[in-house]
Order: C-alpha cells, then structure tokens, then sequence
C-alpha cells in the first residue's frame, strides 16, 4: 500500500483533514494550518479556473499585456473567474522594501552606497479609466543611477497626490530630485534639490514606455481601457511588485 500525502495548495503543508464531499461527490479536504488563509480545497476540479496554476497564469498574464477577455480564452475559463482571481486580497506594497533593507539605521543620509547619494528621478504618466474624463495617474520615482523604483502612487493629477509620494520618499533620504518641472514639483520642492530638465529623467521616460508596452491597459492608441479604478491600480501594482520590487506576488 502507498500512501500519498495531501498538501494544502496555499500553504504546502499536510495538516489536512476530509471535509465532507462536493455536490458532485468529489472528497473536499480542510486545511488545519491557523496561518493559512485557505479553508477548504479540492485535489481535482472539474472547472479548471479553480486549479492554482490557471490562477497563477491568470496574474502572468495580466501582468504581460493580457486583457480580461484575451485571459478568459487562452485559458478557456470565464471572464468572471480572471476579475475574481485578480480581486482576491493582494499585499501590494508602494515602496521598495530591498532597497529600504540596504539602509543602515545609524545613517543620517541616506545612501546605496558609501560613495553614491541618492538621487531620483520623478514623473506622472496619464491613464484614464472607463473614459478619457476619468484620469487616473502614476506618480512614481526612481533611482537616478540605477533606475530601480523607489516607491510610486496612482491617484490624481493634484498635489496632495505628490505629497504622497514625498512622503513614501523620505526613508531614502533623496538629496536631489529631478523632474520635468510639474506645477506640483515646484510648488513642493524646495530649489536648492530640485533640478528641471528632460536631460535628467530620461530613464524614467523609458520606464513609461516599458509599462505601455506590457500593460495592455496603459496603450495610447488603443480601444483597451479599464472598467474599474480597483482593478485598473491592482494590475500596475502586480507589474511593479513583481518586476521592480522582485516580490512574488
């Protein structure tokens, strides 16, 4: 005899106990892990939008360029099954945190190196979401040397939307900001760290033309658009977590 353990698909460990069975009489299995957020699962699914791995290429290729109805039919899964999948509760983080762990707290400057101050590049890039009146902004700030974000904010095109960013900023202890010279950068900067001019913020020009390449939903010219604010900052904050922050989200 062969005994073939069962492993909890969210936190991989084998405290599972039978659960009773599903309408169609398939054995339902419960986690007893306290920390872990799944209830009850099953180890064979009729419905393939249920299995881990078709969740897991649903975040792929949302954050690759894939709209919801282009999702639905690779997978061959309904639309609703993809907006729940990426509704499900997510811990996106606005802030770096490996570049935040290289800081030494003794440090009253912050830098990434003993020889390198921090500088950063800041600009906004438009979106809108269901119509053009509706805009929606990406307010983000990157490393002037290395290129790697800092922290970023989705909100409006108003100061108080900088003023959020700033904030998440002050850990760094940026000692030079470099912007394209926004109302809002020179209203809340102070001259003598501000420094205006296309020269320095190409890098992260570049870094908008990379997000309109792969998310579909950021396209210019385009009839892909979002529905929903909600999911519109989820998917940009999968990108950002994902391929700027290096977390597995």
């Amino acid at each position: 005899m062969v005994l073939e353990p069962v492993l909890c698909p969210a936190c991989g460990t084998d405290n599972v106990v039978k659960h009773g069975r599903s309408e169609v009489g398939k054995q339902r299995y419960k986690c007893r892990n306290p920390e872990c957020n799944r209830s009850t699962f099953m180890r064979d699914y009729i419905y393939r939008g249920y299995l881990p791995d078709v969740k897991q290429q649903i975040v792929d290729m949302a954050v690759n360029g894939s709209g919801i109805r282009d999702t639905a039919r690779v997978l061959k899964i309904s639309p609703t099954t993809v907006i729940e999948a990426l509704k499900k509760d997510r811990h996106l983080q606005s802030i770096n945190q490996a570049r935040l762990a290289e800081i030494e707290p003794s440090q009253t400057v912050v830098r990434l190196c003993q020889w390198e101050e921090v500088e950063a590049e800041v600009d906004e890039m438009w979106s809108f979401v269901q119509s053009k009146h509706q805009q929606r902004w990406l307010w983000h700030a990157i490393d002037h040397h290395t290129g790697a974000v800092l922290a970023y904010v989705l909100s409006d095109h108003k100061d108080t939307a900088f003023l959020e960013l700033k904030s998440l900023l002050e850990p760094f202890g940026i000692t030079q900001f470099y912007t394209d010279g926004w109302g809002a950068y020179e209203r809340q900067l102070e001259p003598v760290v501000h420094t205006v001019g296309k020269a320095n913020t190409q890098t992260i020009e570049r870094k908008h033309l990379t997000l309109r390449t792969r998310i579909k939903r950021l396209a210019r010219k385009t009839i892909c658009f979002s529905k929903s604010i909600w999911l519109h900052d989820v998917v940009i904050g999968l990108f950002i977590n994902r391929y700027e922050f290096g977390l597995l989200v």
